[in-house]
């Protein structure tokens, strides 16, 4: 039993190239970056073989889509190269969080601060909770003037997200840097 030769695959990612340019013409770009002008797909495919490269369409959006030779797999893996070094750079901001108690010592409070101010500085928002326990609750204008506290200790570096607010025994407050 033979097998029906399989057609060559549409390339899903990445641009495309050679017989898989849809457009009947596109302006052609050479490898040394000398506009060749507007021609047909077909003709500037021949020339680009003729020069032992691919045809490779850049910028498929344009009127007509520009078409460059360049070798298709160098070009690829630049790109995949270029996408994956986006990506290292890319700074992700993570919650940190710190948690207080309403009746804070003045030393346990500073000690917070630089742990916030650190957090801050590295770019990281930080959620500040504020846990009540037994009569405490009962108190919970404490916590609104320690959150107040902290919010004014930190309005030069940072902004509030979102304002102190309570859930069950404890009360919350999300800070971002400026």
């Amino acid at each position: 039993m033979t097998r029906r030769p399989m057609a060559p695959q549409i390339p899903l990612n990445g641009p495309r190239f050679n017989e898989f340019i849809q457009s009947p013409k596109v302006r052609v770009i050479d490898q040394d970056g000398e506009n060749l002008g507007v021609m047909y797909t077909r003709e500037a495919m021949e020339q680009a073989q003729s020069v032992g490269l691919d045809l490779v369409e850049v910028s498929p959006n344009a009127d007509p889509p520009v078409a460059k030779f360049l070798d298709v797999g160098k070009f690829k893996y630049e790109a995949q190269k270029k996408a994956n070094l986006a990506r290292k750079s890319q700074k992700t901001q993570e919650i940190k969080e710190i948690k207080m108690r309403p009746n804070i010592d003045d030393h346990d409070y500073d000690t917070k601060m630089k742990a916030i101010h650190k957090f801050i500085g590295e770019g990281d928002k930080v959620k500040v909770t504020l846990r009540f326990r037994g009569r405490e609750l009962s108190h919970g204008q404490l916590g609104m003037q320690l959150l107040q506290r902290v919010q004014g200790d930190t309005a030069e570096i940072a902004k509030i997200e979102s304002y102190p607010r309570m859930e069950g025994r404890q009360m919350l407050m999300v800070i971002a840097p400026k």
